[in-house]
């Protein structure tokens, strides 16, 4: 096992033990850390032998004490915007790398802006939303732009099969009540309400689709390392009954790994000097598919496959194309695809 220590704060959560899984089999060596001792100490069972750290986020001194020795921090302890700023913050002053797995635009805004000298000068990485949502639609996007600085039109397109929510997406839900931003003219501008609808014609096993315009995190890692003009995210309509639903459960084991029968599509098309390109990827549950994410960009900063320090985009931080390569081939189920769109997509 590595002797380079990955701390995963939020180890107890649903997410967090699919990061802690991950790492074991990458040979890294997890620390396991969050706010609640109880439930760090239920994990003995499952996790014997792995150091755990009980700490919050609200006592600096506490925590920049618990980030001794750690390499990397990965944050999977939403909503992150209680947790990301004071959480990364303690790893630059620490002189560790982090990384989180955030959907909410305002948590990954404030460590751009807050976070990116000081990570600079510290000789560290700040690489926030490595995950499903936001990471991937960032290195979907990169890679389909092949080196291009930048597009005219991105279309981001996220689809689900259904949606079993975690009591942390529920929690965060309800603390994250920040309008949702678009790319317009070139820089971050409101959604527009009520949020634009449509249809998209989604690949396999998908197809067509009724979509809402409903960014993520995606918008702001995007417009943080490429020029794009005109940027719209949507999310398929029918699993948003499921997240709207209080008696919908939580994800439920169906393999041994974990993993949920959930089903997910992710599409983006990019628009550029008149031409147009999509590149897409389909998978197995969005949580357990946000481990791979994550553990990728870990492995990359502690072999120094990353593009040097600051609080950067996942597309920025690490090559595109290699990360979904690996992932395709290290994670049972997910697939990349590509083709010229023959279907546009529309939104009214």
């Amino acid at each position: 096992m590595s002797t380079e220590r990955v701390m995963v704060y939020g180890a107890a959560g649903h997410t967090g033990r699919f990061v802690i899984d991950e790492l074991l089999s990458r040979g890294l060596t997890p620390v396991l850390a969050g706010r609640n001792e109880e439930r760090l100490s239920a994990l003995a069972s499952r996790y014997d032998g792995l150091e755990r750290r009980v700490v919050g986020v609200e006592d600096a001194d506490r925590l920049r004490e618990a980030l001794a020795g750690i390499t990397v921090v990965v944050n999977v302890a939403g909503p992150f915007l209680d947790t990301a700023l004071p959480l990364a913050r303690a790893a630059v002053e620490a002189g560790a790398h982090y990384l989180d797995v955030t959907a909410e635009q305002p948590a990954v805004q404030q460590l751009y802006d807050e976070l990116d000298a000081p990570a600079r000068s510290a000789g560290v990485s700040v690489v926030p939303a490595m995950a499903f949502y936001g990471g991937l639609a960032d290195l979907l996007t990169t890679a389909a732009l092949d080196g291009e600085p930048g597009a005219d039109e991105v279309k981001v397109a996220i689809g689900l099969d259904r949606w079993w929510p975690t009591e942390g997406t529920r929690v965060t839900g309800d603390r994250n009540t920040a309008v949702r931003q678009v790319i317009r003219g070139g820089v971050l501008a409101p959604l527009e309400s009520p949020a634009p609808t449509g249809t998209w014609s989604f690949p396999g096993p998908l197809g067509v689709q009724e979509v809402v315009q409903l960014p993520f995190s995606e918008v702001v890692t995007i417009h943080r390392h490429l020029q794009v003009g005109e940027l719209t995210s949507h999310l398929n309509t029918a699993p948003l009954a499921d997240l709207r639903d209080s008696s919908t459960p939580p994800p439920s084991a169906a393999d041994d790994s974990g993993r949920s029968e959930q089903r997910f599509v992710v599409e983006v098309v990019v628009g550029r000097d008149g031409r147009s390109r999509s590149l897409a990827c389909a998978g197995r549950d969005i949580y357990a598919f946000t481990a791979p994410i994550v553990v990728e960009g870990v492995v990359r900063l502690i072999d120094g496959r990353h593009q040097g320090a600051g609080a950067l985009a996942p597309g920025q931080a690490f090559e595109a194309g290699d990360v979904l390569a690996a992932l395709e081939r290290s994670t049972d189920g997910f697939r990349l695809l590509e083709s010229e769109p023959v279907v546009e997509p529309t939104c009214a």
